[in-house]
């Protein structure tokens, strides 16, 4: 699972990844509102973190411009405005969670399970499907009728992120981005590689769905 952490206070903010990492989430840090909101509007975080007292763009206004740009993404404040009418406020601009500082790491990690959880409930992450292919993503299985093959675990992330977006474009810098993080090395070497990978597991199975190049931008799953 991914996360993105929007909090300006730098120590606070270290200490807070180095307990999501050790959780095994991955995780990118913003350290500012205008930073936040452009890495939060990629949509491609599965739980954002949010304090309301940021430099550039406060809180309230990233919440708001996120959901008014359609960006659906659980977010949860962090904030020392612990009041009940600063709750309210931060509810109402679209915030799904509330948790006032100080707060213990415990229950931090509870309420992101939650979320994640309630993401789950409403979209079943389980099993993607589009065309004649089936994602597994519980048992790593992309099937067609009643022939499967096993994918890696990039390479199960990779076909859930196309699934998520069929007959879209999806540029190779989202990819790596979505992938292996912000911070990464990786290069568009690494995409080309698994995603050969796939198409011949699609061709496997017999798939009519197929993973077509954008020359010059990306790949589009289609049929």
């Amino acid at each position: 699972m991914k996360l993105l952490l929007i909090e300006d206070e730098r120590n606070l903010s270290d200490a807070l990844v180095h307990i999501l990492k050790k959780e095994k989430y991955q995780v990118d840090a913003a350290y500012d509102g205008e930073d936040g909101y452009d890495m939060a509007s990629t949509g491609i975080y599965d739980v954002i973190i949010l304090d309301l007292m940021l430099p550039k763009m406060d809180g309230i206004e990233v919440l708001k411009s996120l959901r008014e740009a359609q960006v659906a993404t659980p977010v949860l404040v962090l904030s020392a405005l612990n009041t009940t009418v600063d709750k309210v406020k931060g509810l109402d601009a679209g915030a799904d969670d509330y948790l006032a500082k100080p707060f213990l790491p415990e229950e931090l990690l509870a309420r992101i399970r939650a979320l994640l959880r309630r993401k789950t409930d409403s979209i079943n992450e389980d099993i993607l499907t589009y065309g004649d292919i089936t994602l597994n993503i519980s048992s790593y299985e992309l099937s067609k009728g009643a022939k499967s093959v096993k994918v890696s675990l990039k390479e199960c992330e990779i076909m859930k992120y196309l699934l998520s977006r069929p007959k879209v474009v999806v540029t190779k810098d989202e990819l790596i981005i979505k992938i292996w993080g912000y911070d990464s090395d990786a290069e568009y070497n690494n995409i080309e590689v698994y995603i050969s990978f796939l198409r011949k597991k699609l061709s496997f199975i017999g798939a009519k769905t197929e993973i077509t190049t954008v020359r010059g931008v990306g790949y589009r799953l289609g049929d």
